[in-house]
C-alpha cells in the first residue's frame, strides 16, 4: 500500500479526533457509547485502522456531528477507491474494468505511458489483447468476458485519434522479446507499433535493455499531472498525492531521456521482427 493512502487513512482519523475533542467527549466515553473496546478509538484516529462507514456513522451520531457526515464518507470512499484488489476490479470481468478508464482516458489531455514488459493495451492488436486478457482471466478466477474484452480494449484505442489528447509511451526493450504469444501474433504486434510511431500525436520511445534508471520502474500511466494508475500483482494503485505524482514525473522523464526513439527505436522493432519471422 502506498504512502499516499496511508497519510490519507491518518488525515482522516485525525479529523474524527477533531470532531470527537471539538464535542468535549473523551476517548473512553465514546468508546463506551459505541460499545467498543477503548484501544479502537485511538487506532482509528491515527491511522493504524482503516474505519468502515458503519464507523463513521457511529462517530457522527454519538458526537452530535451529523452535518459532517457526507464530506467523512466521501473522503472514506476516495480512500477505499485508491487501492482496489484485482479480484474486486475485475468481478465483474474484464470488460467493465476497462470501461472504468472511459472517462479518465477522455479528460485526459497528456497520457504518459511506461510498460516494461508487455505493450500497453491502447497500442495492443486484436490477438495480443486476446492473448494477455485470456492469460488475466485463467490467473485471477475471474469471469469469462474475453469477447467483450478484447472489444472495450480496442474501443479505447479510438482516443489516439481524436484531436486534444496525446500521448508519450515508453516501453523497454524488454517487451519486444516477451513471449506474450506465438510468433504469428508477435509479428503482428511489432508491426502495428512501427505503425503507430507514425501517429501525429504520439511519442514513442523504447529504454534500452542495457539502460539504468534511478528510480526502480513498474508500469504506469500518468493522466496529466491529476492521477498515476499502478498495477500492482494483487491491486490497481490510484496515485493522487501531489509529491508522489512529481516523483512519477521525474521518472518518466528519467526513462524517456534514456529512450531510444525515431529510426532507432524503429530499428529495434525491426532486429525483433527479423527474429521472430526467421
Amino acid at each position: 500500500m502506498t504512502s499516499s493512502i496511508q497519510e490519507a487513512r491518518e488525515a482522516l482519523g485525525q479529523r474524527l479526533r477533531e470532531i470527537r475533542r471539538a464535542a468535549g467527549i473523551s476517548g473512553r466515553n465514546l468508546a463506551e457509547l459505541a460499545g467498543w473496546h477503548e484501544s479502537k478509538i485511538s487506532k482509528l484516529e491515527y491511522g493504524r485502522r482503516p474505519p468502515s462507514e458503519a464507523d463513521v456513522r457511529t462517530y457522527c451520531e454519538h458526537l452530535g456531528a451529523g452535518n459532517e457526515l457526507p464530506d467523512l464518507l466521501a473522503t472514506l470512499r476516495h480512500i477505499d477507491s485508491a487501492y482496489v484488489e484485482w479480484r474486486r476490479l475485475l468481478g465483474a470481468g474484464t470488460k467493465r474494468a476497462q470501461h472504468g478508464l472511459t472517462k479518465l482516458e477522455a479528460e485526459t489531455r497528456l497520457m504518459r505511458i511506461y510498460q516494461p514488459y508487455v505493450v500497453p493495451g491502447i497500442l495492443q492488436t486484436a490477438e495480443y489483447a486476446e492473448a494477455i486478457l485470456r492469460q488475466a482471466i485463467e490467473f485471477y478466477s475471474i469471469p469469462d468476458d474475453l469477447d467483450d474484452g478484447i472489444s472495450a480494449r480496442l474501443e479505447r484505442q479510438q482516443i489516439l485519434y481524436r484531436r486534444g489528447h496525446r500521448f508519450h509511451i515508453l516501453i523497454a526493450e524488454q517487451v519486444l522479446s516477451t513471449d506474450v504469444a506465438d510468433d504469428d501474433v508477435m509479428v503482428g504486434q511489432l508491426d502495428r507499433l512501427l505503425a503507430v510511431m507514425g501517429l501525429p500525436r504520439v511519442a514513442f520511445g523504447i529504454v534500452p535493455a542495457n539502460a539504468y534508471c534511478p528510480a526502480p520502474s513498474m508500469n504506469f500511466v500518468m493522466y496529466d499531472t491529476r492521477t498515476v494508475l499502478v498495477e500492482g500483482i494483487t491491486a490497481e494503485l490510484t496515485i493522487t498525492q501531489p509529491r508522489e505524482i512529481a516523483i512519477y514525473g521525474r521518472t518518466f522523464d528519467a526513462l524517456a531521456k534514456l529512450a531510444a526513439t525515431g529510426e532507432q527505436a524503429r530499428g529495434l522493432i525491426r532486429r525483433a521482427l527479423d527474429t521472430r519471422r526467421q
